[in-house]
């Protein structure tokens, strides 16, 4: 069955616009419910900081309780705790209002299945099935019932804690956090604080307007100044939901999700803890391919999003994965991307090691990358423009077999994404920029 608002991730769009409204949310919540638990039930929803989460979170609330469900609210929580308390908690699903990296003006709602993993395709084409019905309403006896959850901040510091060492201690170190005003901004920097580090905390003020504003993990310029400027050993950059982790070495170097996977899966193969292949997207940098190859570990690509490379993950049986932009999985450790969980691995591996994040990335060697946004207005089947293809034709017949072109409409924005990846940086950045504006021309003719 096809979809009409389900996108890669859930549900997205501005607030006040279809699908992002109190009457469609209120509509979602009843027809999520006649799917998922038509015969009574619970939900646990958390969200993120954004000034519209609450009036989402009520309509959500109102259409559950209507619908005799009762629900669990957690208040702002970081969207993978919101995965692992559903398990944890026995609720037979779990709903984030959330728009991830979008700005303040976006909002989204999506879902977790009682194992703390994302829908499937099938199910949530089946709610939408069920979206122009009228609402549930029980009678006043088989309501459904709602409290709020006290404890869930510090059920999942717990959680995140028990996913390293009990003995590791980060005592002596400098740490930077950045939550990006987000769903991240109390438990990130106290649990790394609870660790023993010294915190500096940026992008953890959220005012229900700045959540992704001029910081976190897609805007790590404020973290780059900060921790050269107060002269720490790494910098933390969260995501608006948490999910997504970039860091920053003490250089100031920024340190992205290839990397990252790249310690990790040193770390796990040196310690006899990897099996299976390690899974990237297409748009992973070529060097991670690369590198892996040298340390004889298999590489594979999935489409982009993070729920592709978990369904990667699980079909070939890996336990590592991710993407560029910080989306990291590791499956011995929790079901999801998880930023904090991730940031706490990387820490681990520093100080077992005794290396810093610098010197744990060198033998990684990124190939030149340059990725440009294409605005459109409407959906646009990319293998339908003859102009394009030409366009990308030729941009692969001048990069030969020493770079590649990946061009992609984005899943949670209106934008054709424009990669190109080479040898050199000055190449790339003007292939990549004719590239763009072919595309541009192409849809405005």
């Amino acid at each position: 069955m096809a979809r009409r608002y389900f996108g890669t991730d859930g549900i997205r769009g501005p607030v006040g616009q279809t699908p992002m409204t109190v009457d469609f949310a209120l509509r979602l919540a009843s027809a999520a419910a006649r799917v998922l638990v038509p015969e009574r039930g619970s939900v646990l929803i958390g969200k993120d900081t954004r000034v519209s989460g609450y009036m989402f979170e009520a309509a959500l609330e109102a259409g559950f309780v209507a619908a005799g469900v009762d629900v669990m609210l957690t208040g702002p929580l970081p969207t993978p705790a919101i995965a692992y308390l559903t398990k944890r908690l026995n609720a037979d699903f779990g709903i984030v209002i959330s728009a991830s990296h979008n700005p303040y003006y976006d909002n989204g709602i999506k879902f977790f299945d009682r194992e703390g993993e994302k829908l499937s395709d099938d199910v949530e084409a089946a709610i939408e099935a069920h979206l122009d019905a009228t609402p549930i309403t029980r009678d006043s006896g088989t309501l459904g019932r709602a409290v709020t959850l006290i404890s869930a901040r510090d059920d999942y510091m717990e959680f995140c804690r028990s996913t390293i060492p009990d003995e590791l201690s980060l005592e002596g170190m400098k740490i930077v956090v950045d939550a990006s005003h987000g769903a991240a901004y109390k438990v990130a920097p106290r649990l790394i604080a609870n660790l023993g580090a010294d915190v500096v905390p940026v992008g953890c003020s959220p005012n229900g307007r700045n959540i992704n504003d001029g910081c976190g993990s897609t805007r790590p310029d404020l973290l780059q100044l900060t921790v050269t400027g107060v002269r720490a050993q790494v910098g933390i950059a969260l995501d608006g939901d948490g999910d997504r982790l970039v860091m920053v070495d003490e250089d100031g170097r920024l340190i992205d999700g290839d990397q990252l996977l790249y310690v990790l899966v040193r770390d796990r193969l040196n310690n006899a803890g990897l099996g299976g292949p390690v899974v990237g997207t297409v748009m992973t940098n070529l060097g991670l391919e690369l590198a892996l190859r040298d340390l004889g570990v298999e590489f594979l690509r999935a489409s982009v999003g993070d729920r592709h490379v978990l369904a990667m993950l699980k079909e070939r049986g890996g336990i590592l994965g991710g993407e560029t932009s910080g989306h990291l999985i590791c499956l011995d450790k929790t079901t999801t991307g998880d930023g904090l969980v991730t940031a706490l691995q990387i820490l681990a591996v520093m100080r077992r090691t005794g290396s810093s994040l610098k010197a744990l990335v060198a033998g990684m060697p990124q190939l030149p990358q340059r990725m440009i946004n294409v605005r459109i207005t409407e959906s646009v089947d990319l293998g339908e423009q003859p102009a394009i293809r030409e366009a990308v034709r030729a941009a692969e017949a001048e990069l030969g077999d020493r770079g590649r072109v990946v061009l992609r409409a984005s899943g949670t924005e209106p934008l054709i994404r424009v990669m190109v990846e080479g040898e050199s940086q000055a190449s790339v950045d003007a292939l990549a920029a004719r590239l763009a504006e072919s595309v541009r021309a192409a849809l405005a003719s």
